[in-house]
């Protein structure tokens, strides 16, 4: 039986626009289900079926402002512009999906790197990849 190997997280980038996102720290893709209560007064058990599925994508990164990438990110934000990301395992695209930038924040400690954290919404679903495009 072959010998089960997880993956570096520094193996996997996240790109939006067609551009990988400079200086990223982390990032994390979020799935879920919301829940549809279909009980009825006939049974103490509750029961239920899944409803609208949704996804959202988290990253961090270091803060260079004119960082390309970065600008672009911006100028989605404040324009509430569509846009296209990717998720790269060793620079062959995985999965993508489009979504909205809801959420830039910049955060700037004392004796600390300057951050940024972007959210975005998926609009859809994520489209698995194979052999990368």
């Amino acid at each position: 039986m072959p010998e089960v190997v997880g993956k570096n997280g520094s193996d996997i980038l996240i790109t939006i626009g067609g551009m990988v996102v400079g200086s990223q720290r982390d990032a994390t893709i979020d799935e879920s289900s919301d829940v549809i209560d279909i009980s009825s007064k006939e049974s103490r058990a509750r029961r239920i079926v899944p409803g609208r599925y949704s996804s959202t994508l988290s990253l961090d990164a270091l803060y260079v402002p004119d960082s390309v990438s970065y600008t672009a990110i911006k100028t989605a934000m404040r324009e509430g512009t569509l846009v296209n990301v990717a998720v790269m395992d060793n620079n062959i695209n995985i999965k993508s999906a489009s979504g909205y930038v809801t959420s830039l924040s910049e955060e700037y400690p004392d004796q600390g790197e300057a951050t940024v954290s972007i959210t975005i919404e998926i609009d859809g679903e994520w489209t698995e990849l194979t052999g990368g495009t």
